[in-house]
């Protein structure tokens, strides 16, 4: 997969991954996108490296659950960063 569409990847997976995502989560649309992109990576680096699957291509659905997964794993990480630091003050 070349590597504007694995961007492309990333920044749909980051959208679907808020739209599934219960709650408000801190940021705005563009910083949902960007930790998609690298929650795509992520998953791909989880997925080659526990389950020996990766990124067949753009429209496989297994690259899509990949980086949809690895999307929802980094927004919740993000998630409870932002919101610790929202709560100290």
């Amino acid at each position: 997969m070349g590597f504007l569409a694995f961007i492309l990847l990333g920044l749909i997976a980051g959208a679907i991954a808020k739209l599934i995502l219960p709650g408000r989560q801190g940021g705005g649309w563009i910083a949902t996108l960007v930790l998609g992109v690298i929650g795509a990576l992520l998953g791909g680096w989880i997925g080659g490296a526990v389950f020996n699957v990766g990124y067949d291509g753009f429209f496989s659905i297994q690259s899509w659950i990949i980086a949809i997964l690895g999307a929802l794993v980094v927004l919740v990480i993000y998630g409870f960063i932002v919101g610790r630091k929202g709560s100290r003050a």
